[in-house]
């Protein structure tokens, strides 16, 4: 997969002619990347990094005419910085043409559907001997690939469009204001380009992700419909096709990792706006190349519209170096780790005795992240993030340590809001914030209890005879707590000062 940020090449094959589905023969009318080409990537000699390939390139002389219908409505879109529309055309359109591996992608069939039930089902049941959070799964579905890129393109807006509105904005800053006027025309026939062209890029990578993925929280963030937990049958048998793995333990695992997500992300109401608005704020600190995209205005032609598309292949944009990039990127970084980690922690101690390949797939999910696998590629360039592996195996050391510290409820009360939980630096020394955080707990605990009371009207005791209270063990401060409560509903006073 391309290191371009937003760089994503064309479908590895394309079909001949649409309905027939036949595959271009190499040798003929091929030529080598970057060669000379139609203007929008029509007949022979098409460039593979010409952006309009993928739509235009196998098209014959007696199709040109809907072609150039379909250019004028590229040209005409007034919408968001991504011509959305597209892109889901595109993602579809590389479906249709297959994963690299050569598998079709194809509908879900009942007895396929009623497996990724069962294993969702039984999932769910076996999360709630580990996890203190119930149940989040409202529904269980299995996608076909097409289904994948329908259901997750609501949250790929919402992670891309961000990035891609600072495109737009730098089109319009390049030339002085007052050339902006007079220039306005172009200005807004490259914002139409430029949609069309993220449409295109974003479309693509969508397209091959869904050859990959094998559910709806891959990367981290909940990619499908709330409450809705969804396994690819497809996928998933092709992640475990080398594994000598029995399938139904592959899909099991696979299953608690999906079902735990879903857990969390509906239990922790606050985490879903929490990571894309770290996602939204690391997109408002970068900044484009605009010496690049001067040049690229500058010498634009309308007939040659892959301009567009080198440029943003050319590295435009840059995370500006600032203390407050930096912060945000650390805060998305940690967070999709602690998601991941706790989830890694969960699942193994759910599956561990009771799958008995649970190491082995355990492993293989973990080295599949530290390689880059293609879910964490595609959001590395479209988003320009790359998480760091090393953080997910930290992370998930820190909850197992919890657990063992402070049980499966003290665990997941960290998640209660975004100031509990461990930092980057608590990552390093998860030790140290078990235990360190284990005393302010019960701090916190005696002031809300405090804060409680003076909410309630009842009077606060006096310092004085909270001071020697202070030194007495636990088991004496609970006793006199209660007999303190019901002599305050006999006669308002505090018990502790009889």
């Amino acid at each position: 997969m391309s290191d371009t940020p937003f760089g994503f090449g064309l479908p590895p094959e394309e079909p001949e002619n649409g309905d027939e589905g036949k595959k271009k023969d190499p040798t003929e009318g091929g030529q080598s990347a970057g060669g000379p080409g139609g203007p929008f990537g029509f007949g022979p000699g098409a460039g593979g990094d010409n952006p309009f390939a993928a739509m235009f390139g196998s098209m014959n002389p007696n199709d040109l005419g809907a072609a150039f219908q379909q250019l004028g409505q590229m040209l005409s879109y007034e919408g968001g910085p991504v011509n959305w529309d597209m892109a889901k055309q595109i993602a579809r359109q590389t479906v249709s043409q297959g994963a690299p591996d050569g598998s079709k992608d194809a509908s879900v069939g009942p007895s396929e559907r009623t497996a990724v039930d069962e294993a969702l089902r039984l999932a769910d049941l076996w999360l709630d001997g580990v996890t203190s959070m119930p149940s989040g799964s409202v529904s269980t579905v299995a996608w076909s690939r097409a289904e994948w890129v329908e259901a997750s393109l609501p949250a790929w807006q919402q992670l891309v469009d961000p990035v891609a509105e600072r495109v737009g904005l730098a089109m319009g800053d390049v030339l002085p204001e007052e050339m902006q006027a007079m220039a306005g025309p172009l200005i807004g026939m490259m914002r139409s380009m430029g949609g069309a062209m993220f449409g295109q890029q974003i479309g693509q990578a969508v397209g091959v992700l869904a050859g990959e993925v094998v559910g709806s929280t891959d990367i981290g963030l909940p990619l499908g419909p709330a409450g809705k937990a969804a396994l690819l049958p497809l996928n998933v048998e092709k992640f475990g096709k080398d594994l000598s793995v029995p399938q139904d333990e592959v899909r099991l695992y696979l299953a608690l990792r999906e079902a735990a997500h879903q857990r969390l992300f509906a239990h922790v109401p606050w985490l879903r706006s929490h990571l894309f608005g770290a996602v939204e704020a690391y997109a408002r600190g970068i900044k484009v190349d605009t010496s690049k995209l001067e040049d690229v205005v500058g010498q634009f032609d309308p007939s040659q519209p892959e301009q567009l598309q080198d440029a943003l292949q050319q590295g435009m944009f840059q995370p500006e170096d600032t203390p407050e990039q930096k912060a945000s990127l650390a805060r998305l970084e940690t967070a999709l780790a602690l998601v991941e980690g706790w989830v890694d922690a969960v699942v193994h101690e759910a599956a561990k005795s009771r799958l008995t390949s649970s190491d082995a797939l355990r492993e293989t999910m973990r080295r599949r992240r530290a390689s880059g696998g293609p879910a964490e590629q595609t959001f590395a360039t479209l988003i320009g993030l790359q998480l760091r592996p090393r953080r997910l195996r930290d992370a998930s050391r820190l909850w197992a340590s919890l657990t063992d510290a402070r049980g499966l409820e003290g665990r997941d009360a960290l998640w209660a809001h975004p100031d509990m939980l461990p930092t980057a630096h608590d990552l390093d020394d998860p030790d140290g914030f078990v235990h360190h955080e284990q005393a302010d707990f019960s701090e916190l605990d005696k002031m809300l209890g405090e804060a409680a009371q003076g909410r309630s009207g009842r009077p606060k005791a006096p310092e004085a005879s909270e001071a020697p209270e202070a030194e007495a063990p636990k088991a004496a401060e609970s006793e006199a707590d209660d007999q303190g409560e019901g002599k305050r509903d006999e006669d308002g006073k505090d018990g502790r000062d009889q």
